[in-house]
């Protein structure tokens, strides 16, 4: 799973997923970026009494590096993904934030993106401009950029330092995630989101362009570290193609101690391949969706729950 928008993808936006009623249900933040974040918010929306995301905003690929290179204005593709996670209303504008336009100047444009770009340019702020869209479709939940500024991805790899990232994702031998600029600036809800949170999710998706994309900016970091809330790790279904070549699970628990990113617990799907030398608690499960790539968000929901009511 990835955070850029090369990849086609359809138009159709998922039937809304009724949000937890049970009042007791904890509350969730998901950190991440790209279709594996959308996936995480899905599944808690059957189980949490609150649901927050916390996501990338480094991507510099398809539709929203061409936003963010023309107008200045943070990429949106993960949050309107994120948005549309959420949404509850069954009209018109809900329906349409993931249609992508297939012919003229707005080739490759989801209407989601265009929609985000705009508010923000109209406010000056993003984080408005997230809030009108989430109030316009009822979404059942907030959803904060993990920067407020839209930050550029750098990483060490065999070739020397990488910048962004495409060229990142098209890497392998990563190492060393880092930011420019350095230490972003992190909205105070979204770092008292992560502190105050019963748990917080890490992933799926990318591991080096979006689930460290979120979880190693300093801020979010920090936060993640003094939480007493439970640190859940998701791997991913299938590995990835590029920067993670050869990552087994354990080298994906691994490069997120390497970044100073502690869990508690990885959920796996019962297909992955045994993994040796994990500390964290492995809990292994049927999550993947039907093409063997993905998360089911409804399996995954009832695993994430199941793993928030045994540490209680």
């Amino acid at each position: 799973m990835t955070s850029t928008e090369n990849d086609a993808e359809g138009t159709a936006v998922p039937a809304p997923v009724s949000v937890g009623t049970d009042r007791s249900g904890p509350a969730v933040v998901a950190l991440g970026g790209g279709h594996g974040l959308a996936a995480t918010l899905r599944a808690a929306r059957s189980y949490a009494r609150s649901i927050t995301g916390v996501v990338s905003v480094g991507d510099d690929g398809g539709s929203s590096g061409r936003l963010r290179a023309e107008f200045g204005v943070a990429p949106p593709g993960d949050v309107r993904r994120c948005i549309s996670a959420l949404a509850t209303t069954d009209t018109l504008l809900a329906r349409s934030l993931e249609y992508r336009f297939e012919q003229g100047v707005l080739t490759g444009h989801p209407v989601g993106n265009l929609l985000l770009a705009g508010l923000t340019m109209m406010s000056g702020h993003f984080q408005e401009a997230i809030d009108e869209l989430c109030r316009a479709v009822g979404a059942v939940g907030s959803i904060y950029p993990a920067t407020m500024v839209p930050v550029q991805l750098l990483a060490d790899s065999d070739q020397g330092t990488l910048v962004g990232q495409v060229t990142i994702e098209r890497a392998s031998g990563i190492r060393n995630l880092r930011f420019d600029p350095i230490d972003p600036p992190v909205a105070d809800c979204a770092s008292r989101a992560v502190r105050e949170a019963d748990q917080v999710v890490i992933g799926p998706g990318s591991l080096f362009t979006s689930v460290l994309a979120a979880a190693v900016v300093p801020g979010i970091r920090a936060a993640l570290q003094e939480s007493t809330g439970q640190r859940v790790f998701v791997a991913n279904v299938a590995n990835e193609k590029g920067m993670a070549r050869g990552f087994g699970l354990a080298e994906h628990v691994d490069a997120l101690a390497d970044h100073g990113v502690k869990i508690d617990v990885v959920v796996a799907d019962s297909s992955a391949p045994p993994a040796t030398g994990v500390s964290p608690t492995v809990v292994r499960a049927d999550v993947a969706a039907g093409d063997g790539w993905g998360h089911d968000p409804a399996k995954l929901g009832r695993v994430l729950h199941q793993v928030h009511l045994e540490r209680r």
